[in-house]
């Protein structure tokens, strides 16, 4: 049996507020509830679920792999809704892009403050 992603949990002070918000940006169907978990449904059966622990914590990183439509559609929406967005993950070229491995990828934040990433191209197994 092929090992494969299934799910990731991310913490929230407002699981709704931010499945929501994630899955709006991302363009996907908007978050079903399952026990305590706020869960944003993605490919290969996968799921990003959201839940509100009862200590303090930081956010996670979560990288997606998106087609280049996806990516402007993506885009198009952080840029509309002003969310603050960057070309790296120390967040040191704010408003940008990176066009690295020949694809295209952008930072972001959800409402708790979870690094999500959105690349056009998977990054070299190489470097």
């Amino acid at each position: 049996m092929a090992i494969r992603f299934n799910h990731t949990i991310l913490p929230s002070r407002d699981a709704a507020r931010s499945a929501r918000f994630t899955a709006e940006v991302l363009g996907l169907p908007a978050p079903r509830r399952s026990g305590f978990f706020h869960v944003i449904d993605i490919a290969d059966a996968a799921s990003i679920d959201y839940a509100e622990p009862p200590v303090d914590f930081h956010g996670q990183h979560v990288a997606f792999l998106v087609s280049d439509a996806e990516f402007d559609a993506i885009l198009a929406r952080i840029r509309e809704r002003g969310i603050e967005h960057w070309a790296d993950p120390r967040k040191s070229k704010p408003g940008q892009i990176n066009h690295l491995h020949g694809g295209r990828g952008v930072y972001f934040d959800d409402p708790d403050g979870n690094h999500l990433e959105c690349i056009t191209v998977p990054y070299s197994k190489e470097e």
